[in-house]
């Protein structure tokens, strides 16, 4: 069985309000030194068999337009076949 993990996050110019309102929570519960929050998804896709490079290929291709918006989010696929 593999799993492949698709994180994606705002891009780094990108305002982030919903991180911005966790850093003030983080502060207001007392948690020191929080020096800044980004918050974004996570995607995991199991498969029976291996993920071959063909799959691999064709999933980062549907990571770039399906899961993300490549206009204001990047991405980061990785593929565990140890699972």
């Amino acid at each position: 069985m593999a799993r492949v993990v698709v994180d994606v996050m705002l891009k780094p110019e990108i305002l982030d309000p919903q991180g911005r309102a966790v850093q003030g929570a983080l502060g207001r519960l007392g948690v020191p030194g929080v020096a800044g929050v980004r918050q974004g998804k996570q995607f995991v896709i199991e498969f029976d068999g291996e993920v071959t490079p063909e799959l691999r290929e064709q999933l980062h291709a549907i990571a770039g337009e399906l899961l993300c918006n490549p206009v204001i989010e990047d991405f980061v696929l990785v593929v565990d076949e140890a699972q």
